[in-house]
């Protein structure tokens, strides 16, 4: 009998390594058909630009390498930003009601034309439907939890679909509307990690999960799925909620790429919260790491209803300087495997225009913000690396300080670049350094105890 089952127990693990690696060789197929699709999306936007040239190579991000990133703050070459507080006409800005009138409209216009693409005029409406909703325990927090589906209409063109999937869980406990993080993440995640980013769980597996900290402060939470909105690959680009505007059809240089789309998805959420009595419309935060840092920033910057922000290690395109040559530069984002984030007119700026060309940076992103109070969040450089810039992420929360000061409030601290694990957090712009890694997880308490100044709890 023993030997009999010896030989089960063979065969068990060769089917179970059998079907590993037929897994691995139908994840390779795939992946490799979204690589050749994404090239095939990257040129056909490049010729619709009359780019020929090939475009600039990206640093690598691997210290050894003959072409890696710089990581030495001695070799940061000098920079000039593009002026926050002077109009294109060379008007300076003075007062809140220039700043509202004149300056911020040409920002919002340059970071449409340029960066992040313009939402088009014939978006479909989106309808919230209720897939289920139950009373259970999270952490010993009685929840409510509520998963949505928010159907985009899609009568003009039934052949792409877009189902938002958004799930929100409200504290039973509350006796009034509760404010809500919203979080860009995945909802049937194995592990509990800010953004769901690869890895991220690792750095904060000592401190208590997000949903635990916010439940404790009776703050409700609501996960975003990013991709049930748009795919984060050019080969999405023809589906999708891009996609579906554009009937299937390539997008034009100057539309909306997926940060902006994850975005817009983010305002269709903010739609729902407004009609749930439970939730207090006016104390809604959005958070996210990485790709989603940006997506988060760039949600607040174009919704004035998002109340808090909190972007962590969001990197170059997001809360970085790119004119900084530190770490992930323009020619990493603009290539075929991330140029999908932002509009086509970006791609110009790796290829046949330069960084220096491009008419905004990430300080006034930052600024778009304002007056509403904003935590950018970093991981330490010693777990996370130095891909992402930390200190390129600092300087532009000092470089937007101005606006904020313009409109009456304080902006960051201090110019001088804080030790590992000091808060900057006594001002409508706040900053932190943890010890972890690529992660939110670290810096969630801080964050807390910081938004609990503006949400009274």
């Amino acid at each position: 009998m023993r030997n009999i089952r010896s030989i089960f127990d063979v065969f068990a693990v060769l089917f179970l390594l059998l079907s590993f690696s037929a897994e691995a060789q139908d994840y390779k197929a795939y992946q490799d058909s979204i690589n050749k699709l994404n090239y095939q999306n990257f040129v056909q936007m490049k010729k619709q630009l009359g780019i020929t040239a090939e475009n600039r190579p990206g640093p690598s991000g691997n210290p050894a390498s003959e072409n890696s990133a710089n990581f030495d703050e001695s070799k940061v070459k000098s920079y000039d930003l593009p002026e926050v507080l002077v109009s294109n006409n060379g008007k300076k800005i003075t007062t809140a009601e220039d700043w509202w009138e004149i300056r911020r409209p040409e920002i919002v216009e340059d970071f449409e034309t340029s960066v992040y693409g313009r939402l088009p005029e014939n978006i479909p409406s989106v309808t919230w439907n209720i897939v289920s909703e139950k009373d259970t325990t999270l952490y010993s927090y009685p929840v409510t939890e509520i998963l949505l589906e928010g159907v985009v209409d899609n009568s003009a063109y039934p052949e792409i679909e877009v189902k938002i999937e958004l799930l929100v869980g409200i504290p039973k406990r509350a006796k009034e509307a509760v404010p809500m993080v919203m979080e860009f993440g995945f909802i049937n995640s194995p592990f509990e990690r800010s953004a769901s980013e690869p890895g991220s769980y690792f750095a904060s597996a000592y401190e208590p999960k997000w949903k635990q900290q916010v439940l404790s402060q009776n703050i409700g939470y609501a996960i975003l799925v990013p991709n049930s909105i748009q795919a984060d690959n050019g080969a999405g680009l023809t589906s999708g909620i891009i996609g579906l505007v554009n009937h299937g059809k390539p997008r034009k240089p100057e539309q909306w790429g997926a940060l902006r789309a994850w975005g817009w998805g983010a305002s269709r959420a903010m739609d729902y919260f407004e009609t749930n009595p439970k939730i207090d419309e006016n104390r809604i935060a959005v958070e996210g790491v990485s790709r989603y840092g940006k997506a988060a920033i760039v949600s607040m910057a174009f919704d004035d209803r998002i109340s808090l922000g909190f972007f962590g290690s969001a990197g170059a395109g997001g809360t970085s300087l790119l004119r900084r040559n530190f770490g992930e530069q323009i020619e990493n984002l603009a290539s075929s495997g991330e140029y999908h984030w932002f509009c086509g007119n970006f791609i110009k700026y790796a290829s046949t225009l330069e960084t220096e060309d491009l008419p905004v940076d990430s300080h006034q992103l930052v600024a778009l913000c304002a007056p509403r109070p904003v935590f950018i969040s970093s991981g330490s450089h010693l777990v996370e690396g130095q891909w992402v810039d930390a200190k390129g992420m600092f300087l532009a929360g000092v470089h937007a300080t101005p606006v904020y000061e313009l409109l009456g409030k304080t902006g960051l601290e201090s110019l001088e670049f804080p030790k590992l694990g000091t808060a900057l957090a006594d001002g409508e712009i706040s900053f932190r350094q943890h010890a972890g890694g690529h992660s939110t997880g670290p810096n969630w308490s801080t964050w807390i105890a910081w938004a609990s100044r503006y949400w009274n709890f």
